[in-house]
């Protein structure tokens, strides 16, 4: 009896894969591809790197970045919408081909529509980040304005609350950060 190995993409497999607009990730060897970002997801990942930004400033404690290459392995290479990361950290992480290879302290996707796209972000990118190290992690859903948030408990990323319109994410790992999570849905930002 014959039997096959299971079909496993890597970093080398996306290298080949077209400039075509599409978001071509991979989560444990399996490839994941999502059609161009909305106008409202967009939006919410420009303004929470914003928002993010604006703190660090002041703070000084780290940089918010948008859609960076993530490659914790050869088999687990993603762009996450945002991403916090702390001066300490980026100083390792931050490798010689402009990717992180190392997990960001602070993860947040921005859920796209379809079912597919929310069971990744959801289950398979949740599993991912929570393997990986991330210290948090945001799911925030344009659609319904709210935000899932997840903080690493006994070595896993569990909900720790969700958010929604007029209530304040505030963040251990950010400290002096709060922000409405209106502000992230609103078209100026205004909450």
């Amino acid at each position: 009896m014959t039997t096959h190995a299971e079909l496993r993409y890597t970093s080398a497999d996306l290298e080949a894969m077209p400039d075509d607009g599409k978001r071509y990730e991979i989560i444990d060897g399996e490839l994941h591809v999502s059609k161009q970002p909305n106008w409202h997801h967009q939006l919410v990942c420009t303004r929470v790197a914003r928002f993010l930004s604006e703190w660090d400033d002041q703070a000084g404690l780290g940089v918010a970045n948008g859609a960076p290459g993530l490659i914790f392995a050869d088999d687990d290479d993603v762009a996450p919408d945002v991403v916090w990361i702390s001066i300490e950290r980026l100083a390792t992480a931050l490798a010689p081909d402009g990717k992180l290879h190392a997990a960001p302290e602070l993860v947040v996707e921005v859920l796209s529509p379809g079912s597919s796209n929310e069971r990744r972000d959801r289950e398979a990118k949740l599993k991912l980040y929570s393997r990986r190290g991330v210290q948090e992690y945001w799911i925030a859903d344009w659609q319904r304005q709210q935000v899932g948030v997840y903080r690493r408990e006994n070595a896993v990323l569990r909900l720790v609350q969700t958010l929604l319109p007029g209530d304040e994410i505030t963040s251990p790992l950010l400290p002096g950060f709060h922000c409405l999570i209106d502000r992230f849905f609103s078209l100026r930002g205004e909450g």
